[in-house]
């Protein structure tokens, strides 16, 4: 089968293979998650999750070790590009997946089931994603029902400080950590605790459980790169 074309839109969902709250809970959560998504990329067992929640991926990646034969030819029969890697990869599944999504000129994407299971060490590297060169223009976002979790990059593309916004519910955790070393000139609006201008260096949790106090918080960064953690309730 040829490969596809890449995709006209920019949003593309990237489905994991770790546990996927239901799209009512995500609605519930994080209204608008979906919203302009034109594309699904599916990580190995992500495939049949993606299926469950009622999206029909353009393609299935990975090592293909957590699908059953059956469902790999179904999956090809009805369509869907298979992109087959080697077991003894250095890339994880997810990784794989977030390429094929900037490959199709994706400027956002949303990661399912990133967080869950049984495995700590995939949960981790997935989080450490957000600091893959490859994904540095392009706007990822861990989802579940309980957290999202983006990164926020300094200095933005004209040179000055970079801005992200922290819309949601007031009074839930926001939790700013430094991702990769120091992260330098922050402040933050509409948080509990807020920043001057001031560094949050690699190794003490003072980022951790910020509490936010306007339902339209932002935190400004002038260098570094930082871990935005907020929690849905």
């Amino acid at each position: 089968m040829p490969d596809a074309a890449p995709l006209a839109a920019r949003h593309i969902l990237v489905v994991a293979d770790g546990d996927v709250p239901t799209r009512e809970a995500l609605e519930d959560a994080w209204p608008g998650w979906a919203d302009g998504v034109a594309g699904v990329v599916a990580a190995d067992g992500g495939y049949a999750r993606a299926v469950a929640l009622g999206f029909a991926p353009d393609v299935l990646v990975g090592d293909l070790d957590s699908l059953a034969p059956d469902q790999v030819a179904a999956a090809a029969a009805s369509g869907v590009l298979v992109r087959r890697s080697r077991a003894d990869k250095d890339e994880s599944d997810t990784e794989l997946a977030l390429l094929e999504a900037v490959a199709r000129g994706a400027d956002r994407a949303t990661v399912l089931g990133a967080f869950g299971g049984p495995r700590l060490d995939h949960a981790l590297a997935n989080v450490w994603l957000l600091g893959h060169p490859a994904l540095a223009a392009v706007d990822v976002v861990l989802l579940d029902a309980g957290v999202r979790t983006r990164r926020l990059a300094a200095p933005a593309s004209d040179g000055g400080p970079a801005t992200l916004a922290l819309p949601g519910r007031t009074g839930a955790v926001v939790s700013l950590l430094p991702l990769g070393g120091d992260a330098d000139g922050i402040t933050t609006r509409g948080l509990q605790y807020p920043l001057r201008d001031e560094p949050l260096r690699s190794g003490p949790a003072r980022g951790l459980s910020n509490l936010r106090v306007a339902p339209d918080a932002a935190v400004t960064l002038r260098a570094g790169r930082l871990l935005v953690v907020e929690l849905a309730r």
